[in-house]
């Protein structure tokens, strides 16, 4: 049953729509972000390596990523509402059968294979899909949003789990998770509508009168590749797809899996070290968001270009730290700032040069980009402490990329795709 119709009338219901979404998002980057806090525990608990338990997160991520341009095309083919009440069920299932796991390949077919299938259909191109559905004007601005909360779910749930674990070990942890999951499955279904027209009304800040034309069903598979192949012949494809695999693997991927690890090398116990990741949450919520209200307004290219390079010199000053309060808190806040406010301007230029229909699905495979850097760094900097004994190359090496991926973002040429008014 849907009661979105008996709710708020009139194009102010894509609000609540957001909240949905928003609420969905955060959960799903919280689940992602739980093998930061499990590393230390499960290397207690069973003696498995630090590589190993990467490996598993890696391919959580890669997974993640990888599922991105399918889970648009299964938006369009099967609609939204279907698409997240599978993939909540199966992050559920899978986060909490690995409550019982007892070797390294059951948290890889947990933690890495379906909760990464699961919630690569619950990411940012679900919200890249939304706003181009529900919103005509303030695109930037709510896509900010919903970006943000990926970012604030990586980290503000990190704390509260840290200290679950302390207390109680690792299962009760992951079977919180899969209570969250679970809980959103009865929201989802109640409160999401599939598309503006399914309750009377037309995107917010489109014209009343307007006519929202809905393609009709075709293979998923198909739209992905077919949006692919278009894409792949512009180079500003390419550019897209290089800056945001370096996105990932300078966010989620190192310091979302490792930070936690590299302050327990400094003498950090976890809960203080899950603190400082949800600091830069809450930082990230307001500049992720301020960055959506800046892509609204300005050219998204330089916007990339300042993020990428901030973020670059961060992560070559971090290692440099005395990881005192004052030092570690000013990196949380600064870098939390930009932890993913590269999000809205590159959805903003996959929709100015792809177009309105195939700009979501093209964004998914950017988004795969993403993953696979944030999986890279996520494998790779376990392999350097396991083989140095520490990550000061890692954070270095991860320092150079992000300087790059600012020198690439001036290069992207961002021109105007389609812009009439279609149902993706």
């Amino acid at each position: 049953m849907n009661i979105a119709r008996k709710l708020v009338p009139g194009q102010t219901y894509a609000f609540v729509v957001v909240g949905v979404i928003f609420l969905a998002l955060l959960a799903a980057a919280g689940l992602r972000a739980t093998p930061g806090v499990l590393i230390l525990p499960l290397e207690k608990a069973f003696g498995w390596d630090r590589d190993t338990i990467s490996l598993a997160a890696a391919i959580g991520i890669f997974l993640y990523g990888l599922m991105g341009p399918f889970a648009a095309a299964l938006f369009q083919s099967f609609g939204i509402r279907r698409t997240m009440v599978w993939a909540l069920a199966l992050m559920a299932f899978a986060t909490f059968l690995s409550g019982f796991m007892s070797e390294a390949w059951h948290l890889i077919a947990t933690w890495g294979v379906m909760s990464g299938v699961g919630s690569g259909c619950v990411a940012l191109v679900l919200g890249a899909t939304v706003v181009n559905r529900w919103f005509v004007s303030h695109r930037g601005l709510i896509m900010g949003i919903l970006t943000a909360s990926t970012a604030t779910g990586t980290l503000v749930f990190l704390p509260g789990l840290a200290a679950l674990t302390e207390a109680y070990g690792w299962q009760p942890v992951v079977w919180v998770i899969a209570a969250c999951m679970a809980a959103l499955i009865p929201l989802v279904l109640w409160l999401l509508p599939e598309r503006p027209a399914d309750i009377g009304m037309v995107p917010y800040g489109a014209d009343p009168a307007a006519v929202q034309t809905q393609a009709a069903a075709q293979n998923p598979l198909v739209l992905a590749f077919g949006a692919l192949g278009r894409a792949g012949r512009k180079a500003d494809f390419w550019l897209l797809f290089a800056t945001f695999w370096i996105c990932g693997f300078t966010t989620n991927g190192l310091v979302g899996t490792h930070l936690i690890s590299f302050c327990g090398d400094m003498g950090i116990a976890a809960v203080q070290a899950a603190g400082l990741l949800a600091l830069m949450g809450i930082f990230d919520l307001v500049g992720t968001t301020g960055s959506g209200w800046l892509t609204d307004r300005y050219d998204p290219r330089k916007l990339l270009f300042m993020y990428y390079g901030l973020r670059g010199l961060s992560l070559i000053y971090l290692p440099y730290t005395d990881f005192s309060l004052a030092s570690l808190s000013v990196f949380a806040i600064f870098y939390g700032l930009d932890w993913i406010a590269t999000v809205p301007p590159t959805v903003k230029l996959s929709v100015e040069a792809f177009g309105e229909r195939d700009g979501p699905i093209v964004f998914g495979w950017i988004a795969a980009g993403h993953q696979l850097g944030a999986a890279s760094a996520a494998f790779f900097a376990g392999v350097m402490r396991t083989q140095q004994g520490d990550y000061l190359q890692a954070f270095i090496i991860a320092g150079i990329t992000g300087v790059i991926a600012a020198i690439l973002a001036l290069m992207i040429r961002g021109r105007k795709g389609g812009t009439a008014l279609a149902a993706a």
